[in-house]
């Protein structure tokens, strides 16, 4: 078992403002899984990744993965660390800064690492070959097309082989061909050993995930 996520709950604001966006949400996620979670907007679901990813401190409750209680056994450091080597993102909005090649997009998860800039280069190369867009490493963020620029944030999530993907509609901002070849490459991916969450809105996405887990008011459909 990949991850344990056990009783979350999470509360923001106090008093007449308080606001609980997640009440007691338990799930198990499986290696190799592709699982989209989903639900209007407001339910809860970007506020559930960011609990998975260790960017949001529950309230109470647990984020279990590989064995490890990220919010109980880590201090700020070791869950930097962690999100670092366990977890690759993907975003709708892509997140890649305009004046640095593709190929130096990808390369920024591995900078805490100690081996070579040349080594670097090789294995942003490797994602980007994985992406099929090796053409493209020289190419600017302004040079590319919405699905290269996905591309493009997918070979950057993988670059350092982390066992979790967490993708926040990563096919929002694209057409329905575009779409179906992001949500291809993603399943090629998963196949080659990742764990793959999904947040989307999509009931094409949905149906293509393997699993799905819907969310709303902050409680599990």
């Amino acid at each position: 078992m990949l991850m344990q996520i056990k009783k979350i709950e999470k509360t923001y604001g106090s008093g007449e403002a308080q606001v609980r966006a997640l009440r007691g949400v338990s799930f198990t996620i499986d290696e190799k899984d592709f699982v989209a979670i989903y639900g209007p907007s407001g339910s809860g679901k970007t506020t559930l990744l960011t609990t998975i990813a260790g960017l949001n401190r529950p309230t109470s409750g647990e984020t279990i993965i590989d064995g490890i209680s990220i919010y109980r056994d880590l201090n700020s450091e070791g869950l930097a660390q962690f999100r670092n080597e366990y977890i690759g993102f993907v975003f709708q909005s892509f997140h890649l800064i305009p004046y640095l090649s593709a190929q130096e997009n990808v390369m920024l998860p591995l900078a805490p690492q100690k081996i070579s800039s040349a080594e670097k280069r090789e294995m942003a190369l490797r994602a980007l070959e994985r992406v099929n867009i090796p053409e493209k490493a020289r190419s600017l963020p302004g040079e590319l097309s919405g699905g290269q620029l996905q591309r493009v944030a997918i070979a950057r999530a993988i670059v350092n082989e982390p066992p979790l993907i967490l993708a926040d509609e990563p096919t929002g901002n694209l057409d329905t061909h575009t779409r179906d070849e992001v949500l291809s490459l993603l399943e090629s991916i998963r196949q080659n050993g990742h764990t793959i969450i999904m947040v989307t809105h999509d009931p094409e996405n949905i149906k293509l995930a393997r699993r799905a887990i819907g969310i709303q008011d902050g409680l599990l459909n």
